[in-house]
């Protein structure tokens, strides 16, 4: 994000990602352009100008920088629905789904002191989802495990970007827990039942990246705890194979091109 309308409520707030004015917030790439409908190109660049608003500050040492990069995504994308909804010491929070998004969850749910329940449909990555910091793994076609956990959780984060079934999950809330996706499926997920949000109270949201405030708190918080995310850095002339092994979730967990190979 480099740019925003800098004056609705949602930008007076320090939420510029929901930005209300006319373009609404501007990505850095495919992103509207002094809203002429010009594209910006700033992701894939030798160089780029922007407002001075929208500029952050690392203080990661200089050798980790590759490993920071997806925090402006991930690693944003993750700590602002943890941080709005609290998640912290006395939570018990779960995190659905151990990839590009998920693993940055787990880590940042448990440096905040949250009880940590990672969930996955894949056995093989229990012990990856332990080692980044999960306290518990679910595999989440277990039923038995499933229902283990009924009505014990405070805050769910949902970061699956396929259709599945929602109602599986929002029977583990406690009454007035929530679920909050941050994944966009190319179809929509099975509509859950509304009788699981009634008769706890339950509630289901959605949450977009993060402001530039928080996510300033977010890289201070990362520096401050040792945390980056987990890569593989790639060449640019391997973009196409690594885009079809993203595809196939072959990747732990995020591909980071390196600019040098432009």
């Amino acid at each position: 994000m480099v740019g925003s309308c800098r004056h609705c409520d949602s930008c007076d707030e320090g939420l510029e990602q929901y930005c209300e004015g006319p373009h609404g917030w501007q990505q850095t790439y495919n992103g509207w352009l002094d809203g002429s409908g010009e594209n910006t190109y700033g992701g894939y660049a030798d160089g780029i100008t922007v407002d001075e608003h929208f500029v952050l500050k690392i203080t990661h040492p200089e050798s980790q920088l590759a490993a920071v990069a997806p925090l402006l995504c991930a690693g944003i994308t993750t700590w602002s629905p943890l941080r709005h909804w609290q998640a912290g010491p006395g939570k018990k929070v779960g995190i659905v789904g151990i990839g590009g998004l998920g693993h940055m969850g787990v880590k940042l749910a448990h440096a905040m002191g949250a009880h940590v329940v990672a969930f996955t449909t894949s056995p093989a990555k229990v012990q990856a989802a332990l080692e980044l910091g999960a306290d518990e793994v679910v595999v989440s076609r277990n039923p038995a495990e499933m229902a283990a956990h009924a009505k014990s959780f405070d805050f769910i984060l949902n970061t699956v970007a396929a259709p599945h079934d929602l109602d599986a999950f929002m029977s583990l809330l406690k009454r007035d827990g929530t679920m909050t996706m941050v994944g966009v499926p190319d179809s929509p997920h099975p509509s859950p039942g509304v009788a699981n949000l009634i008769f706890q109270r339950r509630q289901l949201a959605g949450s977009l990246i993060g402001g530039i405030a928080e996510t300033q708190e977010m890289l201070d918080f990362c520096a401050k705890h040792g945390i980056t995310s987990d890569i593989e850095m790639i060449e640019m002339n391997e973009i196409e194979a690594a885009f079809k092994r993203m595809q196939k979730s072959d990747v732990k967990y995020r591909f980071v091109i390196d600019m040098a190979t432009i």
